[in-house]
């Protein structure tokens, strides 16, 4: 599962960097300690002046107060949802530029994190040059591709999930939508989801 592989964040050099006549504030908001600091070290590298914290409540005075440009945020906090603090920044700041990180990897949530106004969504471990990537890129062009992208199985899995949520977790009318047999779905919820 997403959450359970290494919060890397590679320091190499980079070519991405934010240019020096740009507002670089930059908002971290995640609960994990050394890949909050990891994150925030890669990124002052690339030009940004960061501010780091690891809960929504800082989060969301950081957001009414500074109003930073860029911001990187956890979706899951110990304290609530990173999706609180993207609504904030979006109030404070309409431009704002705002990437959501998780390591629950589900087209349900990034769905919700791009209508709270998130520009992107990735799943954790994110590399810094991705992140940063995304958060520079105001091109409306797509993303290249995916080193590996979900397969087949995944991509059903995910979207099953989603219509299950949206459904509000009842599983007669998740069927019913589906077209599937409800002891069909059951089955498949009562599994994980499919590597890859």
């Amino acid at each position: 599962m997403l959450a359970m592989m290494t919060n890397e964040i590679p320091e190499r050099a980079t070519a991405l960097q934010i240019a020096p006549d740009q507002d670089g504030t930059l908002l971290i908001v995640d609960d994990d300690a050394p890949l909050r600091n990891r994150l925030s070290r890669a990124m002052e590298k690339r030009g940004f002046d960061v501010v780091s914290v690891e809960s929504v409540k800082e989060g969301l005075e950081v957001a009414r107060t500074s109003h930073p440009a860029y911001a990187i945020l956890d979706l899951r906090l110990s304290d609530g949802s990173g999706l609180d603090v993207v609504t904030a920044l979006r109030e404070a700041r309409p431009d704002a530029r705002i990437i959501v990180l998780t390591g629950y990897g589900n087209i349900a949530t990034a769905v919700a994190a791009v209508k709270a106004g998130a520009v992107d969504y990735l799943p954790k471990p994110a590399d810094a040059d991705q992140i940063t990537a995304a958060l520079l890129d105001h091109e409306e062009a797509l993303p290249p591709p995916p080193e590996h992208p979900m397969s087949a199985d995944r991509v059903r899995w995910e979207h099953i999930q989603r219509v299950f949520e949206q459904c509000e977790r009842n599983v007669s009318e998740t069927a019913r939508r589906l077209r599937m047999h409800r002891r069909t779905l059951q089955r498949i919820l009562a599994k994980h989801a499919p590597r890859g």
